[in-house]
This record gives structure tokens, sequence and C-alpha cells, in this order.
């Protein structure tokens, strides 16, 4: 069970013994209501206030994803563009290696990671693993000078969506295998921009839910990127959208 279901449990638990010691005054038409009825009265007599708890929660989380993006120019000052990439992506608990080395560092589960990388001050990187992160296309400026980039991994980012992919332009002198499978917020429109990754020789698009023609998608796709190998699993390779047949049945 998740967290915020348990939570919710909870405090209709709470509310539930709350209006049970609560005793009533006799002529209120509420309280000769079931309990599970005063219940739905109490939660609506309050429900701009938790409406208004929602609105902040998600105004914190908005804030907390922005300054985990946020631009490295203070370390970059200190020590380079390169080890603030490098800071950026371990911070974000990514991975990534540098040039011409085969040591990976990444972050570990609780966030924490080897402080070496420090030592590699004007290596730059050349394969870098955000999988599962929330990087946006905010923090991708982090990563912009990185003109070394061959391999981008970011496989189920739930932020990187269709201005994320018309940036990354940045890279197409150098990137030759992009991952952006389980990317839910990813639309064909987004994957219009990869064309001007013309060196990309590997792009993995798997499993994206805002795709509604993937065989379509697919085949645009290697038609703009003639040298790449277009991996795409976890779809039904139709060319129309999903329904089409429904409806021609139906007339």
């Amino acid at each position: 069970m998740s967290a915020p279901l348990v939570s919710l449990l909870g405090c209709c638990q709470r509310l539930s013994r709350l209006l049970v010691a609560r005793r009533p005054c006799s002529s209120s038409p509420v309280s000769s209501l079931p309990l599970h009825r005063r219940l739905l009265f109490f939660l609506t007599q309050r429900f701009y206030d938790v409406e208004m708890l929602l609105r902040w929660k998600a105004r914190m989380k908005r804030r907390g994803l922005l300054k985990k993006n946020a631009y490295y120019s203070y370390t970059e000052g200190i020590h380079g563009a390169d080890i603030a990439a490098a800071f950026f992506v371990l911070r974000l608990r990514g991975g990534f290696r540098f040039v011409d080395q085969s040591e990976w560092f990444r972050a570990d589960q609780k966030g924490k990671f080897n402080w070496d990388f420090i030592n590699y001050k004007d290596t730059p990187l050349e394969e870098v693993d955000m999988s599962y992160t929330i990087i946006n296309y905010i923090g991708l400026s982090n990563l912009e000078r990185q003109k070394s980039l061959r391999t981008l991994s970011l496989r189920g980012c739930s932020e990187v969506d269709d201005w994320f992919l018309a940036r990354l332009h940045v890279f197409q002198d150098s990137l030759k295998e992009l991952d952006i499978s389980y990317c839910p917020r990813i639309t064909t429109g987004g994957l219009a921009a990869l064309r001007n990754l013309k060196g990309l020789r590997r792009l993995d698009v798997s499993a994206l839910p805002g795709i509604s023609t993937p065989g379509l998608v697919i085949i645009l796709l290697e038609e703009m990127l003639p040298h790449c190998e277009v991996i795409a699993s976890g779809y039904d390779h139709r060319l129309e959208p999903e329904g089409d047949d429904e409806e021609r049945g139906q007339g």
C-alpha cells in the first residue's frame, strides 16, 4: 500500500474517532446522520483547506525540482565545467564515466558517492546515465558544455519532455547513443527534434506512452536518422491510432 493511501486512511480513522467522541447537540440535523455521512460532511466543510494544502504541496514539489536542477555556476567557477557537470549528475543520483577512463562514478541509493571525481579536473564526460532521475530541461544546462558526450541514458525520467529533446541539439556533433525509453512526457512532436542528431547511431524509444502511432513514428525516425538503429519495444506496431479499427467496425 502506498504511503499517500496509508496517510489518507490514517486521517480518516482519526476523523472517525473525533466524530464518535464528539457528542453533537440532538437538535443538529447532522447528528442524526450515519457515521460515514457525518465524515463526508466534515471533509466537505473543510474542502478549501484541503485544496489549499494540496496546492501548497505542489508548489513545494515544484520548488524542490527547480532547486535540484539549478545551474551549478558556483561549482563551475571554482572547479571548471567538467567537475560541475559530474557533481550535478551525482547529486541527482546518476552516474558517469570520464573520457579515456574505465571507472564509473555513481551515487548509491542513499545519494552517497565517491568524491575522487574531483581529481579529474578538465576531463570531459563521455557517458552519462541519468536513468530514473528528476533531471529536466533546466538541469540539462549543466551538461551542455560536455562536447565529448557520446552516450546519454534518460530511461524512465519523469521530467524529460519535448522541451528537453529540443535542447539536445547541443550534442549533435558528439552524441552516438541516446536512451529515452519509458519517459511519460515525450510526444511525437518532441521526437521530431531528434533530426538534428545526425551522428546518432543508437536510439531507444521503447514504451513511450505519449506516442499514439508508434509504427508510423518509428518509420519517420528511421527516415530522419538513416544511419541510426532505432530500438522500439513495448508497442503494438500499427500505423493507425488505437481505436480506429473499432470505429470502422461500427461504421
